[in-house]
């Protein structure tokens, strides 16, 4: 009988992981550009499982906060799959979560993986939200003006957003999350106040109330320069399509190279971001999530 371990990942697991990890898409892995990173993260655990000594599967398990975690990167290789290791590495990384004190998990998965999903359905997570990406570089042209003032948040617009937010149409259909690096962590006050600090809060008002707003900051993905748009909300075609525009403008003055926006699939957005030239990158992707305690 066969021996299955699952251990923290070591030094030599990596030419192996990498070598059944090369096909996962047409265009490749990430795990490659990822792996030393998760190798020395000391808020993350990279587990590896073995049969009979040879490592034939890999997760990631990451603590975004003191309590929130988040699962990534599993990968099996096609010889061993539909063995259970999916399910076991998926559990030892809960485990670790649970040690490292995370209240919650989450993951993401491509809408088309029906593997994943069933598996994440099967540990008891629940779909939370969805979305997909959209993307746009600077203006070739000197853009117009804006039709609409797009203005930085203040430490003063704090309950207003919240309360923004309390009655947004869009704010459930991403599960309440903010999302980075194809990672999502809740959108508390906490959160939002530390992104009004930082000046990463963008607003619309008109007619004297907030018709939208963005999260959005500056990130080398990639060797790429991205603002990354990591929650993006309005009560209109055309006012998400202000904002959408506005990020977009502001891509040279920032000298950034390429605006990328986590945003539900709905309508709505899709053409908002269609009137102002944003490509859809296509893919759909489910969150799921699952307390801890």
């Amino acid at each position: 009988m066969s021996q299955i371990e699952i251990r923290p990942a070591q030094a030599g697991d990596r030419e192996p992981v990498l070598a059944f990890c090369a096909n996962t898409w047409d265009w490749g892995d990430y795990i490659e550009q990822i792996w030393d990173e998760w190798m020395d993260n000391p808020s993350g655990q990279l587990l590896v499982a073995t049969v009979d000594g040879q490592p034939v599967g890999a997760v990631h398990i990451q603590m975004l906060t003191e309590t929130e975690s988040w699962l990534e990167g599993l990968r099996v290789h096609p010889d061993y799959r539909r063995q259970g290791l999916a399910r076991a590495l998926n559990e030892a990384a809960m485990v670790e979560a649970m040690r490292r004190n995370a209240t919650t998990i989450r993951l993401a998965t491509d809408s088309r993986n029906i593997a994943s999903i069933e598996l994440s359905e099967s540990m008891h997570m629940r779909r939370v939200g969805d979305f997909s990406l959209y993307t746009a570089h600077p203006f070739t042209t000197l853009p117009r003006a804006p039709q609409q003032p797009i203005r930085l948040a203040t430490p003063e617009d704090l309950d207003m957003i919240i309360d923004y937010l309390n009655a947004s149409n869009i704010f459930p259909l991403v599960g309440g999350l903010y999302y980075v690096k194809f990672q999502a962590l809740p959108i508390t006050a906490e959160l939002l106040d530390e992104k009004i600090d930082k000046q990463q809060i963008y607003l619309l008002q008109r007619w004297e109330r907030l018709d939208g707003l963005a999260i959005a900051e500056p990130r080398q993905e990639y060797q790429q320069q991205r603002l990354s748009v990591g929650y993006l909300d309005g009560t209109t075609i055309e006012a998400i399509s202000f904002i959408a525009y506005d990020l977009r403008r502001r891509l040279s003055e920032l000298q950034l190279e390429q605006v990328r926006v986590y945003a539900p699939e709905t309508l709505l957005i899709h053409d908002a971001f269609d009137g102002v030239e944003y490509e859809a990158e296509h893919a759909i992707f489910y969150t799921y999530e699952r307390s801890l305690v």
